[in-house]
């Protein structure tokens, strides 16, 4: 006979799976992307703003990365950095890379507009919804001196221009610390980072570049969460298997994403389970946009049956679903997760 437990609260789920203990449902979140969510709210006749309370979705988020479209379709964001979103995403591609040297001195960090943060945060946690509320800063780190330098130069700077990597790196996380600082003047219940590390077969950069020059910088970010009792969610897409160990080591408490199509669920539970809390594992690769209503239904309840076994999951799309996952497949996640 099922153990029954106490009606909780978003937020009480939530806290109950960084805690790894049982909950009377599995605490979940179902992001879309925007194209995702017209197919999704035209096809349900919903409107936008509802999205979140009709999905019952368990975590919001208050992000600090801005920018404005400069022209249809290319987004300048608060670096300076065009992205070209002619392709149909949320993202796009850069236009050119503004640091085109490997020095700084030409380069001015924008300025950190506080009042913006202020009012973020105070939104995020005025709105009268009982969710877990997370403070967000995307493009953490890595994301965001690759989108400045380029890829390909930023990974030969590793080995050929270490002074300026150090540099560049520190910058960063001081800038990302006066808004993190900021926003722990306010009760959030968490901060989550979003920085990709990992390729389908392993880091991008491999293990011992990312404990040199990553990791201390990572672990300066996390402190002053830690300080506060705060938990610290990381998203990163790809397989970092390698350098869990490590994370958990300098405080992370959620790691985010977890594509099946690159980890053994049970492995990584297993082995990692009683540390972390896992956040996602609900493929957007491969799985949703092929997959038909009744088997993403026999998925949830296989996942959380993995990864939710005593506590510490929250059940997700590995990534804000894109526009090839059907309607009705994201339907059939909150109708089964609402009752799972």
């Amino acid at each position: 006979m099922q153990q029954k437990y106490k009606k909780m609260t978003p937020k009480e789920r939530v806290k109950a799976a960084l805690e790894h203990r049982k909950t009377d449902i599995t605490p979940y979140n179902i992001e879309l992307t925007s194209a995702a969510m017209s197919a999704f709210t035209a096809k349900y006749n919903i409107k936008k703003e509802d999205f979140l309370a009709f999905a019952g979705n368990h975590i919001e988020k208050a992000s600090y990365n801005g920018g404005e479209f400069v022209y249809p379709c290319f987004f300048k964001d608060e670096f300076g950095v065009v992205w070209n979103r002619s392709g149909g995403d949320d993202i796009g591609v850069v236009e050119n890379y503004l640091l085109t040297k490997p020095e700084l001195k030409d380069f001015k960090f924008p300025a950190i507009n506080i009042t913006n943060v202020e009012r973020c945060t105070e939104n995020l946690l005025t709105n009268g919804n009982d969710s877990f509320k997370l403070a967000k800063i995307g493009m953490l780190l890595f994301e965001r001196a690759w989108s400045l330098r380029g890829m390909e130069e930023l990974l030969m700077d590793f080995f050929v221009n270490e002074e300026f990597i150090e540099q560049l790196f520190a910058t960063i996380t001081d800038y990302n610390l006066t808004i993190i600082n900021e926003v722990l003047k306010y009760p959030v219940d968490g901060f989550y980072f979003g920085d990709d590390y990992g390729q389908q077969n392993g880091l991008i950069m491999g293990v011992p570049l990312w404990q040199k020059y990553i990791k201390p910088q990572l672990a300066r970010t996390f402190a002053p969460v830690k300080a506060k009792g705060l938990p610290v969610f990381l998203h990163s897409c790809g397989n970092i298997y390698d350098i869990l160990d490590d994370l958990i080591e300098i405080g992370l408490d959620c790691y985010q994403t977890v594509q099946p199509e690159i980890y053994d669920l049970k492995l990584l539970k297993d082995n990692f389970g009683g540390r972390l809390t896992f956040y996602g594992a609900v493929s957007t690769q491969q799985f949703l946009p092929f997959a038909k209503p009744c088997e993403v239904k026999d998925k949830l309840k296989e996942t959380i049956a993995i990864l939710g076994k005593n506590g510490g999951y929250i059940c997700a799309p590995t990534h804000q679903a894109p526009p090839d996952v059907p309607p009705e497949n994201i339907m059939a996640m909150i109708e089964t997760l609402n009752t799972n």
